[in-house]
């Protein structure tokens, strides 16, 4: 946790906040703590998104179906507020390191321990699919690895930025290295097999310590380097 700016807000809707845990493609993620003491994880979308009617449009039904999960395998939607200047939503505060960096302090995981995430990964898109959600996130920055449980976080939220102009300008609404190659080819439907192919990076990832298209990444860049270039 970082601690809070000038600028931050101290309060977002009910909840005081605590400091800041991060920022994304969506806006600012904020620990936030409820008038009863619970920890939660606050995600306020950007301004730019914010003034975006379709954005707000895709990400009131993206929040909706969120709520929907019921936290099976994922951090639990305890509250939204998707009308306000800049919508929010609040989700269970799981303490616990993410997959990518346990594996960046400890190395690739144990076999057995591969196979349970793996169990528990599939329980998880399993019951976001069936609530007719896509992830279309799916990476080991987003998987949180609690005692009782790896949660998947992030999930429903990715939909709702694309069409906006971070994805008129050409990027790509993914992770480079976890995104499936529909994604990447920008235009092609993305459905539930995009997540399973996500899920097979996830768990080379964990398997093999690194991303495993780096050293592809590495290669191609070779290959295609200029005749007589030193790259």
């Amino acid at each position: 946790m970082h601690a809070l700016r000038a600028s931050d807000p101290r309060r977002i809707g009910p909840y005081t906040v605590l400091g800041r845990l991060g920022a994304g493609g969506m806006g600012q993620v904020y620990l936030a703590a409820s008038p009863t003491g619970l920890k939660l994880a606050v995600k306020v979308v950007r301004v730019e998104h914010a003034e975006d009617r379709a954005f707000r449009a895709r990400f009131r039904h993206e929040v909706r179906a969120a709520q929907a999960v019921g936290g099976a395998g994922t951090a639990r939607v305890v509250d939204a507020d998707i009308e306000a200047e800049q919508p929010w939503m609040a989700t269970e505060f799981v303490s616990s390191p993410s997959l990518r960096d346990a594996v960046l302090d400890h190395g690739a995981l144990p076999e057995p321990a591969v196979r349970l995430l793996a169990a528990a990964l599939g329980e998880a898109l399993t019951a976001i699919h069936a609530k007719r959600l896509v992830h279309r996130d799916l990476k080991p920055s987003n998987i949180l690895l609690a005692p009782d449980g790896p949660r998947v976080i992030d999930f429903g939220i990715v939909r709702a930025l694309e069409g906006t102009a971070l994805t008129r300008t050409g990027a790509v609404v993914g992770s480079v290295g976890h995104a499936s190659p529909e994604q990447v080819r920008n235009g092609d439907q993305v459905g539930p097999p995009s997540d399973i192919f996500s899920l097979g990076t996830v768990l080379a990832h964990a398997a093999g310590g690194r991303d495993p298209f780096v050293v592809v990444s590495v290669r191609m860049t070779w290959l295609f380097a200029a005749p007589g270039s030193n790259g």
